[in-house]
Parts: C-alpha cells; sequence; structure tokens
C-alpha cells in the first residue's frame, strides 16, 4: 500500500479534535486507512480512539497509508495541519 510520511502540525497533537475531525474524514472516504508511527503497529484512521492511543504529538513522524492516492493526501494534509488554530 502506498505511504506517506508526514508531520504532526496540530499543538495538542492527535488529541481528541483533531483526532476527530481525521477520523471522520477518513471513514467518510470509504475506503481503508491506518496511521502508524515509524516502527509501531497501524491503526484505523477512520477512529478517533484508535487515533488517540498512537499518543502522537505536535512535531511526531506519522505514516499514512491507503491504496487511495487522494485519500491518502488528504488525510496526510490533515495530520501535517493545525487543526486546532
Amino acid at each position: 500500500m502506498p505511504s506517506k510520511t508526514v508531520t504532526v502540525g496540530s499543538s495538542v497533537g492527535l488529541h481528541a479534535r483533531p483526532a476527530a475531525i481525521i477520523a471522520e474524514t477518513a471513514a467518510a472516504a470509504g475506503v481503508p486507512v491506518t496511521l502508524s508511527l515509524v516502527g509501531g503497529a497501524p491503526v484505523n484512521a477512520a477512529s478517533g480512539l484508535m487515533i488517540m492511543t498512537l499518543g502522537a504529538t505536535q512535531g511526531t513522524e506519522v505514516i499514512v497509508t491507503s491504496d487511495d492516492q487522494a485519500t491518502l493526501d488528504k488525510i496526510a494534509d490533515l495530520v501535517s495541519s493545525d487543526l486546532d488554530a
């Protein structure tokens, strides 16, 4: 599966609000999307709770994976954005 490594942009990391926005977008895409830390197990990007279990803080590198390039790019953009701004 294609993947892209991005840096978490949200000042609070991938906590409640950013995780919910990412999960909602991933679920609406209708294709499998996962997030993982380097060397870590992938989690379902359509689950806000699973995203929060990554413990990703601002500046953490996250790997976004999906077979759908448009969805991969959209989720990667969200992860790298400051969703609390």
